[in-house]
């Protein structure tokens, strides 16, 4: 079973930029492909990003298309999401996300395997 640790949430003012980290501990990401999710207080959980597994295809959701960039290293068994220019409205727990599937999806209910979250706050 994949078990993912999230990190690299913090404390950050509107446009700076941060680096979100998810590992695989114990098993390869492979073949997965990887997603990130957000949820703020009181609102539902929202599509951040997907790569495939091959890190050809990438999605993004509309709030953060051209400000977020998500990769990944298969041989480190890590992904990662880069936010740049990010805005209060970031402001949420931050899910990386894996489904048994080498394609990437926008549905979360097509993930089996989450991490514990982190969180980001931007100030303004």
């Amino acid at each position: 079973q994949v078990q993912l640790v999230d990190s690299g949430g913090g404390l950050v003012q509107a446009g700076d930029s941060l680096t979100l980290s998810c590992a695989s501990v114990g098993q390869s990401f492979g073949p997965y492909a990887l997603g990130w999710f957000r949820q703020a207080p009181g609102k539902n959980r929202e599509f951040v990003a997907a790569i495939s597994w091959s890190g050809a295809n990438t999605a993004y959701g509309y709030s953060v298309k051209g400000r977020f960039t998500i990769s990944r290293d298969n041989a480190k068994n890590t992904g990662h999401l880069q936010m740049d220019n990010l805005k209060p409205e970031d402001t949420a727990v931050y899910y990386c996300a894996a489904r048994t599937g080498r394609e990437t999806t926008m549905n979360a209910l097509e993930y089996h395997y989450w991490g514990q979250g982190t969180q980001v706050t931007v100030s303004s």
